[in-house]
């Protein structure tokens, strides 16, 4: 391992408190303030250990991510992470498939924004509201890394705000302590079929529903690398999102299923609107309208800087086309930013045209992306601890707990969610498509190192030399991969 690593070509221009409230707020999401009805009309009641099971695997994932990028900050996070420990097929496929999984979602997210912007404004169109979006988040993306910064933080508070401040009113409204209210007791917890309504098999079905709302939270750990103490910025970040995310989810899904009967939940609307509603909060739909419309443009703004970011490190490795490795003055690598939005646009056309079809193979395709990632991600802890501990031991600021007993605790947890989706008709279709994306990531990265390898052979036998490198790329991507 190279001692000092590699300095980063890119800004450093994000704070302590950016990446506080990003690892905060990359998390909380559409995913939770809408989709976590689905869960709660699966695992009723249970959903709360869904939320804890789903949680907990999510926390030991960001724990093993943060101890490698506290101790080896880079721009491609895991990406670089997963080429130190496995080698360069492992770094090349986790960074395009995590790119590509970023810049679907971001087509989803800015159609659902534009949809609640059209019902607030009917008379422009919702492909409109799309390009507004689209070209508010390049421009912001193309600033200063600070300017991204800001605008994070700031949609970010606002998440964590509503969030707060729904524990807050639920928590008042379970005690009886709100105007008109009396204590609910635990009526709804017990009630209407018990505590575990379909038994552990909806607790499990619930775990399926929720355990994507947790990706976006290894943004954090791409973000730190433009940070002015990378180390040191993201082992504080982990520590800090973590725990209050866990609290966040599994406290909002107590309130909800204490104030309301579970089996009054729909699968696609928003459990909080109906709990603001039942505690006689006005406007409660056009309120979380607000929130969901303030998330999605935050994941959309977050999407984009880590899909920039991400496909800018894979070309410094020599993984994507050079051309991608262009800086602005100010440390913004532009051209990648272009490519990632301009791969968006395309999704967001296919979203508006096809959202049935192509659109939905798409999004299929990328559907259980998150898992093969964080799979990666433990392989990759599981390696790199030993070889940190052995060469710079210093660098270990932040540990995995229970090494390794945790980190293999977690993988077999991630094949059991990969196994019970095989078995799980909705969750099917998501994993074969994923799978099929991946094999064909995984085959173009095993023919790019067999041609590199014939190639250095060849130069060999002719008495050439790969001066010195033996990486198949360029010096600078066998320096940064050098561990």
């Amino acid at each position: 391992m190279h001692d000092p690593l590699p300095a980063e070509p890119l800004s450093h221009g994000l704070k302590q408190r950016h990446l506080t409230m990003l690892g905060l707020g990359g998390v909380i999401g559409a995913g939770l303030f809408v989709g976590s009805g689905a869960g709660i009309s699966v695992a009723g009641p249970g959903i709360i250990v869904s939320y804890l099971l789903a949680g907990t695997l999510a926390m030991l994932v960001m724990r093993m991510l943060g101890e490698m990028s506290a101790a080896m900050p880079a721009s491609g996070s895991f990406s670089v992470h997963a080429e130190r420990a496995l080698g360069r097929w492992a770094g090349f496929s986790v960074g395009w498939l995590y790119w590509f999984l970023l810049v679907v979602v971001l087509a989803v997210e800015a159609t659902g924004a534009a949809k609640i912007a059209n019902g607030w404004l009917p008379g422009v169109p919702q492909w409109t509201w799309v390009l507004i979006f689209m070209v508010v988040f390049t421009v912001s993306n193309l600033a200063a890394v600070r300017n991204f910064g800001e605008f994070e933080f700031w949609f970010a508070a606002l998440k964590v705000g509503a969030i707060v401040l729904f524990l807050v009113l639920g928590g008042l409204a379970i005690a009886g302590l709100l105007p008109d209210t009396d204590p609910i007791g635990l009526a709804n917890l017990t009630g209407q079929g018990g505590f575990l309504p379909h038994g552990w098999s909806g607790v499990i079905s619930g775990v399926l529903a929720v355990v994507f709302a947790f990706g976006g939270l290894e943004v954090v750990t791409i973000a730190a690398a433009e940070s002015d103490d990378p180390a040191r910025a993201v082992a504080r970040a982990v520590r800090s999102a973590v725990w209050r995310i866990l609290f966040f989810y599994v406290g909002s899904m107590l309130v909800i299923v204490t104030l309301l009967p579970w089996n009054t939940a729909k699968p696609d609307e928003s459990p909080y609107v109906a709990v603001l509603d039942s505690i006689g909060v006005g406007s409660a739909g056009q309120i979380m309208n607000v929130v969901v419309f303030v998330a999605l443009l935050s994941a959309l703004n977050a999407n984009l800087y880590g899909s920039s970011r991400m496909v800018f490190s894979l070309a410094e490795r020599g993984e994507a086309p050079q051309a991608l490795l262009k800086v602005s003055g100010g440390g913004v690598p532009r051209r990648a930013v272009f490519a990632s939005v301009a791969f968006g646009f395309v999704s967001v056309v296919l979203n508006l045209l096809w959202p049935e079809t192509v659109f939905l193979y798409m999004l299929n395709a990328v559907g259980a992306v998150l898992l093969f990632v964080w799979a990666l991600i433990a392989v990759s802890q599981l390696m790199l601890r030993r070889r940190i501990e052995r060469e710079t031991p210093e660098r270990l600021v932040l540990r995995m707990w229970a090494f390794p007993y945790l980190t293999w605790a977690a993988l077999a947890a991630m094949a059991v969610v990969l196994v019970l989706m095989l078995f799980d008709d909705s969750a099917r279709p998501q994993l074969l498509w994923s799978g099929g994306a991946t094999a064909a990531v995984l085959a173009v990265a095993f023919v790019r190192e067999y041609r590199d390898r014939r190639g250095r052979d060849r130069g060999r036998g002719r008495g050439g030399s790969d001066g010195g490198r033996g990486d198949g790329g360029s010096p600078e991507r066998a320096e940064r991969s050098a561990v």
